[in-house]
């Protein structure tokens, strides 16, 4: 026990552990003190996302260049989208499954406080500027300036600019690009360097997130969630080890085993109710267990836009508990045309703490009807207000693990997968971690460039 201490105190998914399990005591013991930890996850994740989009942006940029060829760059982003829509659809049809099955809206009996309708009140103000698919395109997906995007933190729009920026570069003789490359992997070692460091202060935002939680919802955030939370939790769960698992079989590896592998980004979510504070090492993590730079670089960054499971299971559940809850019955068309509608809606619902909810609210708002009207909507999102940071948890849980198996399945798929090192770290995860760590100290980044990089080498990754 002795000797494993000195390896255990060195891993940050001990410490995460140890932070979450420190927040559900303080949470219980001092309630009113716990609260106001709370700033310590918005601090976090405020660090995390002050360099998600320069993560993004060199990332996409360095692994569609690399390609050097555009059609086979196009190709690699219309089969990821593709997979994504598949999903969509899967997670929205199985959210409503099982809210028809279970119904856990109904027989509901319960008061919604005044700090829930305020709550539902902000989150109506925020989706109540979405009109469509015109809208999305023009506020959400296009760039409006060169650097607004980054300001903003907003992942489509640096998405776009990367993918032009990436294209342009594609364009430029071999010696020419190759210069440029070598300075955007250069960046790319400083970015990924600021994020070790930012990294180990993730113990802390797990802190003040659980106990936060657990003093605002009591014990019965750990016991008693109500019938919604665990059925969307359940739910969840079903995608996971039977959607996602038969995915991972058919790719030739275990869903189960790639959980493992990211159980430290897993922790960080656990902690923090958000996926995004994780997307910066799970690109580094996937490229480190064998897929290729461009499959990451082009489907990691896509799916927190495009591939969000979690949430799309969210949507349908969270709409019939409204449609259940208020003693109405939706006809089963009615329920194909509204997941219809947010296989559209769910696009574009960055992977942070809240968004989800503003996502229902705006899909709601979109199909309106005899079930929405806005009276009905303002009551119904009260309701969820409640339970939606144990649902959020749930969400970015569900579209981290979505987009791994998402990721290693389309680098399978396209040829782009090192079939030998993935199952070598899938048993061994701990070679990852190292090679992570390598990464973001800039070694092995001079060979890579030189075309020296040997594959068959225990775990080597290059930024």
């Amino acid at each position: 026990m002795r000797e494993r201490w000195p390896k255990l105190r060195g891993q940050l998914w001990f410490w995460v552990l140890v932070a979450i399990a420190a927040g559900i005591v303080f949470g219980l013991v001092s309630p009113t003190e716990a609260e106001k930890a709370k700033w310590l996850a918005d601090a976090f994740i405020q660090l995390i996302t002050t360099i998600t989009g320069p993560v993004i942006f060199v990332t996409v940029v360095i692994g569609i260049a690399s390609i050097g060829n555009l059609t086979r760059a196009g190709g690699l982003a219309l089969r990821a989208l593709g997979y994504f829509f598949g999903m969509t659809v899967v997670a929205l049809g199985l959210g409503l499954l099982v809210g028809n099955l279970v119904a856990p809206g109904s027989g509901f009996d319960g008061n919604v406080s005044d700090a829930a309708r305020e709550q539902a009140k902000e989150a109506i103000g925020e989706a109540g500027n979405d009109s469509g698919l015109t809208s999305f395109i023009q506020d959400d997906l296009l760039p409006d300036s060169p650097f607004g995007p980054f300001v903003e933190n907003e992942i489509l729009r640096v998405l776009i600019l990367a993918i032009l920026v990436a294209a342009a570069i594609s364009g430029l003789a071999a010696p020419v690009r190759e210069r440029v490359l070598a300075g955007f992997q250069t960046a790319s070692q400083i970015i990924f360097g600021v994020i070790r460091l930012i990294m180990w202060a993730a113990p802390i935002g797990a802190f003040g997130g659980m106990a936060y939680t657990v003093a605002k919802f009591g014990s019965g955030a750990l016991a008693d969630l109500g019938m919604l939370a665990l059925t969307f939790w359940g739910t969840c769960a079903f995608f996971v080890f039977v959607v996602l698992g038969v995915v991972a079989r058919v790719a030739g590896f275990s869903v189960l085993r790639v959980i493992r592998l990211i159980r430290d980004e897993l922790l960080i979510i656990v902690g923090t109710s958000s996926s995004e504070t994780v997307l910066p090492r799970l690109l580094a993590k996937l490229e480190a267990a064998g897929a290729s730079r461009q499959t990451v670089g082009v489907t990691i960054p896509t799916g927190y836009s495009f591939n969000l499971d979690g949430t799309c299971i969210y949507l349908t559940l969270g709409a019939l508990f409204i449609v259940q809850a208020s003693g109405q019955d939706m006809a089963l068309g009615e329920q194909v045309a509204m997941a219809g509608l947010m296989v559209l809606t769910s696009k574009g619902a960055a992977g942070i703490t809240g968004a989800g909810l503003v996502t229902l609210t705006a899909s709601l708002q979109a199909f309106g009807g005899e079930f929405f009207s806005a009276e009905s909507i303002a009551v119904g999102i009260a309701l969820v207000v409640g339970i939606d940071r144990i649902m959020s948890e749930g969400r970015a849980l569900t579209n981290a693990i979505g987009n791994s198996v998402a990721t290693l399945a389309l680098a399978k798929w396209n040829g782009e997968l090192d079939e030998r090192r993935l199952q070598e770290v899938l048993r061994r995860p701990e070679l990852v971690d190292e090679a992570v760590e390598r990464a973001t100290r800039g070694e092995g980044a001079e060979d890579e460039r030189e075309g020296r990089f040997e594959r068959d080498k225990e775990i080597v990754i290059a930024h």
